[in-house]
């Protein structure tokens, strides 16, 4: 490991240097400008064992040495050790404070010297290959992590699956409920995770519809009010079938599937919640959810145009839906639009 000496006297830099070279792994090199060696730092952080700086400097002296050196990214552990001439506590206490591990007083006694360099290279060593481990188990950690989202995403595309055999636009419904719900979340805010967790578990929030007859799910026109309460049952269905999972998007999607047909001003189901006693993701996914099925073709209607939309988020925002999030939406209006635009050339 290298170790870098600065004395401006190049008499001290050479016996410092003759004291060090005995010393098995280390490369010591010498400096007389704080400037050259902190480029040398700068530039070789990695390889950087330890730092022996005098204090008494023209222009910059060891103390301001030291904080340049604690300021420089990844050498927050290597150590720093003030040589002087100097055995003032003020002095010890400022050069503590300002990020030194030791002392070592002038006239320097090559023993001394080896032995402290020795064990503070090795606990340069020890905190080198601590950092490689973390880094190592973080890895690990990581690759565990995809695996287990890996797995997620497969019990949502078997239950899709299972899904489209009910509705044959259900497939190209969720994935565009979830394009929808990304910008959403990311324009309301939400951390990069929380976006994908909610984006995932919006495609099964009708998954509740597998056990809707296909008599009412297909109908082509309008419903009765028996079979719009029936139709209206997928919602606590859903939850049933998602319920009691030991999986976060899974959990998640059980109070999406449960809470997305609520409205802002309570007149909504299955619960009549109203405001924020509904789950963001469910306020979420309502705008994500109701925009899609305006503005797609339907077996009772034709797909409404973009600003006839747009107006009814408008109107509905404040009854319906949660203003908040209407904003949200309409903030990425340019993105809304080429994603249905996409959606209609995939479908043409």
């Amino acid at each position: 490991m290298r170790a870098i000496v600065l004395d401006d006297a190049e008499l001290n830099n050479l016996l410092m240097l003759e004291a060090l070279r005995p010393i098995v792994g280390c490369r010591p090199e010498s400096f007389t400008r704080p400037a050259d060696a902190l480029a040398c730092a700068a530039a070789h952080t990695d390889e950087i064992g330890i730092v022996l700086t005098d204090y008494e400097m023209p222009g910059m002296d060891g103390l301001a040495v030291i904080r340049a050196l604690r300021a420089l990214p990844g050498f927050a552990h290597v150590p720093i050790v003030m040589v002087t001439s100097f055995d003032q506590r003020a002095l010890r206490r400022s050069a503590l404070e300002a990020g030194a591990t030791d002392f070592v007083n002038k006239p320097c006694d090559p023993v001394e010297i080896r032995a402290r360099v020795t064990n503070l290279l090795a606990l340069r060593r020890a905190h080198k290959a601590e950092a490689a481990q973390s880094a190592r188990l973080a890895e690990e950690v990581a690759a565990a992590v995809a695996q287990v989202e890996a797995r997620e995403r497969e019990i949502v595309t078997v239950l899709m699956r299972a899904a489209e055999h009910r509705d044959t636009d259900t497939g190209d419904h969720v994935a565009r409920v979830a394009n929808y719900t990304v910008l959403i979340a990311e324009a309301l805010g939400l951390s990069p995770d929380q976006c994908r967790l909610i984006s995932l578990a919006s495609t099964m929030h009708d998954v509740g519809k597998i056990a809707i007859p296909d008599a009412i799910l297909l109908k082509p026109g309008p419903l009765s009010a028996e079979e719009r309460r029936e139709m209206e049952r997928h919602a606590e269905r859903g939850a049933r079938i998602l319920a009691n999972s030991s999986s976060d998007v899974v959990r998640l999607a059980a109070e999406i599937a449960v809470s997305h047909h609520e409205r802002w001003d309570g007149t909504g189901y299955p619960n009549g919640l109203a405001g924020t006693d509904i789950p963001l993701p469910g306020r979420i996914v309502a705008v994500a959810d109701v925009f899609d099925a305006l503005t797609s073709d339907r077996p009772y209607k034709r797909a409404w145009t973009l600003d006839a939309a747009h107006a009814f988020l408008l109107r509905e925002s404040g009854a319906h839906f949660d203003p908040a999030v209407v904003e949200a939406f309409l903030s990425r209006w340019d993105a809304v639009a080429d994603l249905v635009g996409r959606a209609a050339s995939r479908a043409a």
